[in-house]
C-alpha cells in the first residue's frame, strides 16, 4: 500500500471563522484527513499553522527542510503540502528549486475556510493525495493541485482572488476526469540547488515596479537600506522609464544584484528597446528573469544569494535556473 505524508502549514484550508476578527488558521494537518483514501494510507504532520500572507523567508526554509525530510523517509511514496493560496506560488517554486527526489511533492489549499457550508479543502486534499501517489507522475518534481488541475510549480501564479480555481500558468501536468487523473504533459526540470541555509532567513530582496511617472527613488532607497538584491518589475518585455538605467548601473556597481522581470502576467523578458528600455537596463547590469514572474524571480535570487553567489557570478548562475 502506497503511503503519502501530509504536511500542514495553515492557510484558508485550516482556517475557521472568528467573528468580526476574520478567519484564522487553527486546524491541524490531522484535521484535514478524511476517513479513507482507497488503497492509499496518509499520515499527517504539522510544520506551521498560519496564514500564508504572514510567512517569512525563515518559514519558507522551514517548509523546505520539512519537505526534504519527508521525501527522504523511505516510508513515504509522496508528499502533500497544504498551504495558503496567497503565497503558495513562492513556496512551491522554492521547493521545486531544491527538489532532489523522484518522489512527487504536491501543494494544495482552499479558497473557502474549513467551517464554510461547502468547503473545497477536502476535495483538493483528496486530489493532491492521488497525484502524489500516482506512479506516472514520478520525476515531475513539485506540483500544484487545485480544483481538478495539476500544474508545475514553476510558472504557476495566483490569478484570481476568490475563484474556486485561482491558479494559472505553469505547465498543466494532469487534470481530473471524474475520479481519474489524466496526464497531459511532463514539465522540464533543472538540476536541484542545495537547501536554503540559515542565511536565507535574512536575505533581503525587494520588488520595485515600473509604471508611468515612476522615479528611481524607491530603487535607490532599497539599495541605500542595504538590500541584497532588487527585482525590477518592468513594463512590457522588461522596460522602465527615465533614470532607471542609471540607477541599475549604480546599484550593480555597488554590488547589489538587480533582476529584470516584468509586471505582465505571462511571457518572457526580452530586451528590445533602448532609450532607457530593456536593452539599456541589461547593459547597465540587470539580470533578465526569462519567464519567471517577479515573485518567483525574487525567490530564486534570494536562494542564490544565500548560497553565496556573488553579484559578479549572478548573471550566469541565475540564467542556469531560468
Amino acid at each position: 500500500m502506497a503511503h503519502i505524508q501530509l504536511l500542514g502549514t495553515g492557510g484558508t484550508i485550516a482556517s475557521r471563522g472568528n467573528g468580526a476578527k476574520g478567519a484564522v488558521a487553527t486546524d491541524t494537518a490531522a484535521d484535514l484527513l478524511e476517513a479513507g483514501y482507497g488503497n492509499l494510507s496518509v499520515s499527517a504532520r504539522d510544520l506551521l499553522t498560519t496564514g500564508s500572507y504572514r510567512l517569512s523567508l525563515a518559514d519558507l526554509r522551514r517548509i523546505a527542510v520539512g519537505t526534504r525530510e519527508a521525501l527522504h523517509d523511505a516510508r513515504n511514496d509522496g508528499v502533500v503540502v497544504t498551504h495558503g493560496t496567497d503565497t503558495l506560488e513562492e513556496t512551491a517554486f522554492l521547493l521545486e528549486l531544491v527538489h532532489d527526489s523522484e518522489r512527487t511533492v504536491v501543494l494544495t489549499g482552499a479558497q473557502k475556510p474549513a467551517d464554510s457550508p461547502d468547503p473545497d479543502g477536502p476535495r483538493n486534499v483528496r486530489e493532491a493525495v492521488l497525484a502524489a501517489a500516482d506512479e506516472r507522475l514520478r520525476g515531475t518534481g513539485v506540483l500544484v493541485s487545485f480544483d481538478g488541475t495539476v500544474r508545475s510549480a514553476r510558472g504557476t501564479r495566483k490569478a484570481h482572488t476568490t475563484a474556486s480555481s485561482p491558479f494559472d500558468g505553469g505547465v498543466e501536468v494532469a487534470h481530473m476526469a471524474g475520479s481519474q487523473l489524466v496526464l497531459t504533459a511532463r514539465p522540464a526540470r533543472r538540476e536541484p540547488l542545495p537547501l536554503p541555509p540559515e542565511a536565507f532567513d535574512t536575505t533581503r530582496v525587494e520588488i520595485v515596479t515600473a509604471y508611468p511617472g515612476a522615479t528611481r527613488d524607491l530603487l535607490d532607497f532599497a539599495v541605500r537600506s542595504g538590500v541584497d538584491a532588487v527585482v525590477l518589475a518592468g513594463s512590457g518585455v522588461g522596460n522602465a522609464g527615465p533614470g532607471f538605467a542609471e540607477a541599475v548601473a549604480e546599484a550593480t556597481g555597488a554590488g547589489c544584484t538587480v533582476v529584470l522581470s516584468s509586471r505582465v502576467p505571462w511571457g518572457p523578458v526580452v530586451p528590445i528597446y533602448g532609450n532607457g528600455g530593456g536593452t539599456d537596463l541589461v547593459e547597465a547590469g540587470a539580470v533578465p528573469s526569462g519567464d519567471l514572474n517577479p515573485l518567483q524571480a525574487r525567490i530564486l535570487a534570494a536562494l542564490l544569494i544565500s548560497l553565496g553567489t556573488s553579484s559578479g557570478d549572478m548573471p550566469e548562475v541565475f540564467r542556469n535556473h531560468v
